[in-house]
């Protein structure tokens, strides 16, 4: 291979890795800003539709908040480079939780919308691992 096509593959995976390190991104401001504001507000505020909801799992307001408060932080977590794997990830888990209580409790009503979520979490927790071994470092510094 030539000297000018090896320096413009490296250029065309340079471009696209750009690209896609910034399509990534934006995935998460978008999932940072529906799971912050769409989901997370209302439970927050006492919306009633959130209110009924955690009313009839038998929940209350204190189930409602804390589910509220986990999702917001959640949200901010996806911001923050060393916490975006790790937020996934916990978002995941808060999904599979909100399909079993889906199933369980509301007849698969709006089941499909974590199944759907856990797709775009799971890419991210996949694509950003490598910031788990920097938070494990700022850790193991800290201790």
């Amino acid at each position: 291979m030539s000297e000018t096509t090896a320096s413009v593959i490296a250029e065309s995976t340079t471009a696209r890795g750009r690209r896609a390190r910034i399509a990534l991104r934006g995935l998460q401001v978008l999932l940072a800003l529906f799971m912050g504001i769409a989901s997370a507000v209302p439970k927050l505020i006492g919306h009633s539709s959130a209110a009924d909801m955690f009313d009839e799992l038998g929940w209350g307001s204190v189930g409602m908040y804390t589910i509220g408060v986990l999702e917001l932080a959640g949200a901010v977590a996806l911001l923050i480079p060393v916490l975006q794997s790790v937020a996934a990830m916990a978002f995941i888990g808060l999904m599979v939780g909100a399909f079993v209580v889906q199933i369980a409790a509301f007849d698969a009503q709006y089941a499909a919308t974590p199944i759907i979520l856990i797709v775009p979490f799971a890419l991210i927790a996949w694509a950003r691992r490598d910031s788990n071994a920097e938070l494990l470092r700022l850790l193991r510094r800290r201790a």
